[in-house]
């Protein structure tokens, strides 16, 4: 028994050695090469999109479990994505949808992907995020809270779970949900042509203190196993697509270091002006591979469609901004909405209060919209950046 007790101790601690000794300043093996990556980003037409969700949904778990699927909606704003030139989608899944009903969510991905194709429009799909509120529960979600940004958006994974890897505290049961998760999607879609790339992680450390408290919540670096950990599970499946992570937007110099490296494709974020956007292309460019900037669009913030959308095309880099329809997420709203008197706002007490947005009712809108293009009726918020679309996304702008 002591000699057993002795054995376990080493394996534990050694298998701790290991986890610390990873050295995260190299890729993980089967990275696609500059040249391949270049070669597959030529075959593309200007990638242009959105970060996608139906606005009949408040969140990744609403829009894709199989009681709230809403194709009809998806189909109908789809019809306007590619009226206006859009090509490409970015799109959140959820492993508590995955890990309750693998094979309903696969074949929900399945009819989302027939309605894009039919609309010309290839998507790709993001597995985790540390964005937002950090306790996704399933079935009803919430109803949003009026004049709120993103009063629904959850984590995925759980923060208590992403923590719990993070401290190697994980259930071997959770590990493999999390592995499985992503292992298992991209098997099943790997050699899908209708599906233009994966993202594994969209800014990891982050956490927006969204507990009503002014507490700090961000992981930061304390997240970089679990980035890592997608990076050796994806690569392990080798799919026919490309993978990316966010670099560039997270929060944590290791977790963007790794995304960076790793990458075939690069994926960025900037909610900035045209100068300084124009300056992060640059950096990146160093890397010698395509860019996508997988975030943008923050009005009121001087990142507008009218400065930003002509600098992406001048670069030749994937123009995916935040918000498509204005609808549950109410991301025409600021971040700062989040805030009253100083203070984080509890989105619990505001609907304890009734300030909610009710079924049938209309969603309010500010003056100036932070994200999103278009209503639920179609109308966008401004006609000129349509046009502005539709022209750097015509065939003899090509």
């Amino acid at each position: 028994m002591n000699k057993l007790i002795i054995l376990l101790t080493f394996i534990a601690i050694s298998s701790s050695s290991f986890a610390q000794e990873v050295d995260y300043s190299k890729p993980v093996k089967g990275q696609w090469t500059n040249q391949k990556a270049k070669d597959w980003y030529a075959k593309q037409p200007w990638l242009v999109g959105a970060n996608y969700l139906p606005s009949t949904a408040i969140n990744q778990i609403e829009m894709w479990q199989a009681s709230t699927w809403d194709p009809k909606t998806i189909d109908k704003e789809f019809v306007w994505a590619q009226n206006m030139g859009m090509n490409t989608m970015r799109v959140f899944l959820h492993d508590l949808v995955w890990a309750s009903d693998k094979k309903g969510l696969y074949k929900r991905i399945d009819e989302f992907l027939n309605i894009a194709k039919k609309h010309g429009i290839r998507p790709f799909f993001v597995f985790f995020d540390d964005c937002h509120f950090p306790n996704p529960t399933l079935g009803v979600q919430p109803l949003p809270v009026i004049g709120y940004h993103n009063s629904g958006w959850v984590n995925s994974p759980a923060r208590e779970i992403a923590v719990r890897f993070a401290n190697d505290e994980a259930s071997p049961e959770e590990v493999a949900l999390l592995k499985g998760y992503i292992q298992e999607t991209i098997s099943h879609f790997k050699n899908d042509k209708r599906i233009l790339m994966w993202e594994l992680y969209n800014e990891p450390g982050r956490g927006n203190n969204l507990d009503g408290s002014d507490k700090k919540t961000s992981l930061n670096d304390h997240s970089k196993k679990l980035v890592y950990a997608s990076w050796q599970w994806a690569r392990e499946i080798n799919p026919s697509q490309p993978i990316t992570a966010t670099s560039a937007g997270s929060a944590g110099k290791i977790n963007i270091q790794i995304n960076r490296i790793n990458a075939d494709i690069i994926s960025i974020h900037s909610y900035e002006n045209a100068e300084n956007i124009e300056k992060l292309i640059l950096d990146y460019q160093t890397e010698d591979r395509p860019i996508i900037m997988t975030e943008w669009l923050a009005r009121t913030q001087g990142s507008t469609v009218e400065d930003i959308l002509p600098v992406l095309k001048k670069h030749n880099v994937g123009a995916v901004n935040w918000g498509f329809v204005s609808g549950k997420s109410g991301t025409v709203w600021p971040w700062s909405s989040r805030r009253e008197d100083g203070k984080n706002i509890s989105v619990n007490e505001k609907r304890a209060q009734g300030k909610v947005v009710k079924p049938g009712e209309a969603f309010p809108e500010p003056e100036v919209w932070f994200h999103d293009l278009y209503r639920t009726d179609g109308t966008p918020f401004n006609q000129n950046e349509i046009e502005l679309f539709k022209k750097l996304t015509s065939k003899k702008n090509q």
